[in-house]
């Protein structure tokens, strides 16, 4: 039997113990708090809340998709992204217009002001995201990309890829 300095990267990694895990599971948890606090303080100066930022984060990364296709991404329902795109449209974020092919499709879009939410709001995560990159070094940043992504089903996962393969557009 080897050794653990002899076993593969990651093979002990295979019998993490119950505490292991909910440290990492609260480790998840405050460091989300931590990616979302400075984010959720530009928005509440909007009186918005997080499902208005994951719409137009989205909104952004795929100008014109349709509501059905956000609706796909973000995995809520009809009625609560109905609500909050009806608040982002009426204070002028987001333009909705119908589709040529299939008139029942509303295509979304971000306007001027919308695109500059959303920058303001990705630049304060970008900035915490980078600066915990550099601290933990490359080797770390791609087993932190590694395991978010073991963690996403099938699904989750091929949408997430569609994504990732497109241009940012900046």
């Amino acid at each position: 039997m080897a050794s653990d300095s002899t076993a593969p990267a990651g093979r002990s990694l295979l019998f993490l113990t119950d505490d292991q895990l909910r440290k990492g599971i609260e480790a998840m948890f405050f460091a989300y708090r931590g990616f979302t606090a400075d984010p959720d303080r530009i928005l509440a100066e909007k009186s918005y809340g997080r499902a208005h930022h994951r719409a137009i984060h989205f909104i952004h990364r795929s100008p014109g998709t349709t509501v059905n296709n956000l609706l796909s991404i973000l995995g809520v329902t009809k009625q609560s992204l109905n609500r909050v795109l009806r608040t982002l449209i009426a204070d002028g974020l987001v333009s909705s217009t119908v589709g040529d092919r299939d008139r029942r499709e509303r295509h979304l879009h971000l306007t001027a002001e919308g695109a500059a939410l959303e920058r303001s709001l990705s630049d304060a995560q970008r900035e915490r995201m980078r600066a915990a990159y550099r601290a933990a070094g490359p080797a770390a940043v791609a087993g932190f990309r590694e395991v978010l992504e073991a963690m996403m089903d099938a699904e989750m996962r091929r949408q997430y890829q569609s994504l990732v393969d497109q241009p940012d557009g900046r």
